[in-house]
């Protein structure tokens, strides 16, 4: 048992890791204001609350934020990384609650369409009502900076509302399809790697007759 907790461990360790380098690698949109970019760091979360669980994927969202302000610090006071987290858990406990009641495909997509709903919906509304105040007081600017910078991209944005229906809900929408399309095909491979001692363990029973 102790042995396999520190697997599982060590494992939701690395994935971390791996969450933390992802964060690196954004991709601005030209459609959206460009302090929105799509990254793929939520795919070992997902990753890990798929095979142990929402708690792991959560940790995993969580580490990766410490590691993010510990080894490149904050540049928005911290509600970013407060921002990141608490929008990718949303995302993979919803994801992974789905797929733990009946783990298959099936469950996995709809867990990952479900998820990505929610988690868009929640974005919006923390962005509308937390998150960019917040932002505004870290920057020392007027909501109304943010706003003209998604003017600037598309001309029906004219208000704080404006923004969050047509740059952050659908911003989010795409950014939790492109994780969703990469994670099925590359869990798949992956989860044999990730199930490794419970499947040598599991093979120890059948050969015992347990």
């Amino acid at each position: 048992m102790r042995k396999s907790n520190l697997n599982k461990t060590i494992k939701i360790t690395l994935l971390s890791v791996m969450a933390f380098i992802l964060m690196f690698f954004e991709i601005p949109l030209p459609i959206f204001p460009s302090f929105l970019k799509i990254d793929i760091s939520d795919l070992p979360a997902l990753f890990g609350t798929f095979s142990f669980g929402p708690v792991a994927g959560v940790l995993i969202e969580l580490f990766k934020n410490i590691l993010h302000i510990m080894f490149k610090g904050t540049q928005t006071g911290f509600v970013g990384e407060f921002a990141n987290f608490l929008v990718g858990s949303i995302f993979v406990v919803v994801a992974g609650s789905v797929y733990k009641y009946k783990k298959s495909k099936k469950t996995a997509i709809l867990g990952l369409i479900v998820g990505s709903l929610v988690m868009s919906v929640s974005a919006a509304v923390l962005n509308y009502h937390i998150f960019l105040p917040l932002f505004a007081k870290a920057f020392k600017a007027p909501i109304e900076a943010f706003v003209k910078m998604g003017t600037v991209v598309n001309p029906k944005i004219k208000d704080l509302k404006d923004l969050v229906m047509w740059s952050i809900l659908p911003f989010n929408l795409i950014k939790c399809f492109v994780v969703s399309a990469i994670t099925i095909p590359v869990y798949k491979k992956i989860s044999p790697v990730l199930h490794k001692e419970e499947m040598l363990e599991d093979n120890k029973k059948s050969a015992f007759g347990n």
